[in-house]
């Protein structure tokens, strides 16, 4: 069995998508019908930056999503490989999981764009700059992560954001919180702590006025049937129910990002196989998770032309 997971923040680079572009007129279509969704031109800040401007939340969320539902459609279109011929299921890391729903049929592209476009506005401005922080645990389970966000919370929000793999737990919180837990990890076995250089602490507490805002927006623009169905970031559950997966979406801006959940739950049920669609941080972390999983990092349009021809 196959599973089709999509990155999250963090994958973005200046000169994503050119050689894509340039190679597939599908891919050129995909992010057009962006740029026209979003009334911006996206794919030129993508191409050639600035950095700055493609590292904005805002930005860097409906561009990672263009450019992994780019490589969905130029793999579908360019090679006749289909997702739902070659997949059992599709999962995505925070905003990974609106691409997997535009890939499994649940959402429109030019709805996936509009609705990251308005996730990133709602959780950059959620919280004042400079009032929150995000730390990688680095040589931290989900049990030394516990305890050290435990013993630096004290009265502000200290919580976990993503349990990535078995070697990297990320936090997040008020910034004096996260300042104290880094500075107390070598107390509780954990190799070090990074403050990580986001905008904002993402998927704690501190995001519920983004989780309001995209209540509200959600119920404006309903899930459809899923091709296929999907492992949800906070419950690390398999799900087809479009209501249900709607209430995970909102519940998924403060929630954790359980990931190495999801991975181990993927694997009980049968995927031997991870294919990631347009960036090589999620096969690692399925290798860090399950030594025996097969994993596939496809980024360019060789890639997409390998894995054509291997399956």
């Amino acid at each position: 069995m196959r599973a089709f997971i999509f990155p999250g923040q963090g994958s973005q680079r200046v000169g994503m998508g050119t050689n894509l572009k340039e190679a597939s007129a599908s891919a050129r279509a995909t992010f057009d019908e962006v740029d026209d969704a979003l009334s911006q031109n996206l794919s030129a800040i993508m191409a050639d930056g600035p950095e700055a401007e493609l590292t904005l939340t805002e930005n860097a969320q409906p561009a990672i999503m263009a450019y992994s539902i780019a490589m969905v459609r130029a793999l579908e279109q360019d090679f006749g490989v289909s997702l739902t011929d070659q997949a059992h299921c599709v999962a995505g890391h925070s905003l990974g999981e609106y691409s997997a729903l535009c890939a499994a049929g649940a959402l429109s592209l030019s709805d996936t764009a509009r609705l990251l476009k308005i996730r990133g506005q709602a959780m950059q401005s959620a919280v004042p700059v400079g009032e929150g922080s995000m730390a990688a645990l680095l040589g931290a389970n989900i049990a030394k992560a516990q305890a050290v966000v435990e013993a630096a919370a004290e009265d502000e929000v200290c919580e976990i954001a993503n349990d990535n793999d078995p070697t990297q737990v990320v936090i997040s919180g008020h910034k004096g919180a996260i300042e104290r837990a880094i500075a107390i990890v070598k107390e509780h076995g954990i190799k070090r702590g990074i403050q990580l250089p986001v905008s904002a602490p993402f998927h704690c507490s501190l995001m519920q006025p983004a989780a309001e805002q995209m209540e509200h927006a959600l119920k404006a623009i309903p899930l459809s049937a899923l091709k296929l169905p999907i492992y949800a970031n906070v419950t690390a559950a398999k799900t087809s129910d479009p209501e249900v997966e709607h209430r995970q979406l909102v519940e998924q801006v403060t929630g954790r990002v359980r990931w190495r959940e999801s991975v181990q739950a993927m694997r009980a049920d049968g995927v031997a196989h991870f294919v990631e669609f347009g960036g090589k941080v999620l096969g690692p972390m399925v290798g860090r998770i399950d030594r025996e999983a097969e994993t596939t990092s496809l980024a360019s349009i060789e890639d997409l032309e390998a894995f054509a021809k291997s399956i």
